[in-house]
């Protein structure tokens, strides 16, 4: 299949922190999506990317770590379990990122692939994990310890980027040399840190890799942290790094792109970086 639709969601936090339970939050963000993926399905979308721990508020915008309760197993907690049914209803490739538990202490920052029919392929957890004010990603997440796979799915060969992982490139190549042909990244990030680079790191990125992107971020101001208004924004680049689809920067959405695989060989045999790049020669690059 040469051709396929994707999709991204875009979400506003549901329910209020302090007032409802996690639990209640969890589940009023997986009903909001759960309605959005049917009409994600109604439009023929075939992959879809959900936006950093979906189901959850930016916690790490706080320090309080009760936070750590939250975490699921991943693929047989309840969230995964409920985004398998979704993905095996509805016929559809789900990227769904949760914050996960692998034993008591020890948490990721991961994304769950799911296949077509519901399956589990794998995870890709969060390699870089950023410690700046409103981000105390070090105290929620132990970095990522899976490397870079990349998934055969029912309709592509599908990697998974997140959030703060955008900015370090040797990641898209990694990605890209593993056979991805689109690359989910999935983010949370606020007006006056990185809105000024939004457009342009990842459409860099697949140009520089010949792949597709689709990037994704949270909707609106999430209290009591209130760490930065979230701009939304998610959108598709295709390998010329031409924005395809975009969504609003101020409410949920689905934005949805026509994906023409076919036009990564178009442009990697036009901009031919593979056959000319020289990694005997990056002698500084790979070392601590």
């Amino acid at each position: 299949m040469t051709k396929i639709k994707a999709g991204l969601i875009q979400m506003s936090l549901k329910g209020t922190v302090g007032e409802d339970s996690p639990d209640t939050i969890k589940k009023k963000m997986i009903d909001a999506h759960a309605v959005l993926i049917a009409k994600a399905a109604s439009e023929g979308v075939q992959v879809l990317g959900m936006q950093e721990f979906f189901n959850l508020p930016y916690f790490p915008a706080s320090e309080d770590v009760s936070w750590y309760g939250t975490a699921e197993k991943v693929p047989d907690g309840p969230t995964i379990s409920a985004m398998r049914e979704l993905a095996k209803q509805h016929s559809m490739v789900l990227v769904a990122p949760i914050y996960e538990e692998t034993m008591p202490g020890v948490y990721y920052n991961t994304a769950a692939v799911i296949d077509a029919d519901g399956s589990y392929l794998g995870s890709f957890r969060k390699v870089h994990i950023p410690q700046i004010v409103g981000y105390n990603e070090k105290l929620f997440f132990k970095p990522g310890d899976l490397g870079y796979p990349v998934f055969d799915t029912a309709y592509c060969k599908l990697g998974v980027y997140i959030c703060y992982d955008r900015h370090f490139p040797e990641g898209w190549r990694e990605l890209a040399l593993n056979g991805a042909e689109i690359v989910i990244n999935p983010s949370a990030t606020t007006t006056g840190l990185s809105d000024h680079i939004w457009q342009l790191e990842q459409p860099a990125a697949a140009v520089a890799n010949g792949i597709f992107v689709g990037a994704i971020n949270r909707v609106g101001l999430e209290a009591p942290w209130n760490v930065g208004t979230f701009y939304g924004t998610s959108y598709f680049s295709n390998p010329r790094g031409q924005i395809m689809a975009e969504a609003p920067s101020d409410s949920d959405a689905l934005v949805t792109a026509d994906v023409d695989l076919g036009m990564i060989r178009e442009v990697r045999e036009t901009w031919q970086f593979y056959r000319d790049r020289r990694p005997e020669t990056y002698t500084t690059i790979a070392k601590p």
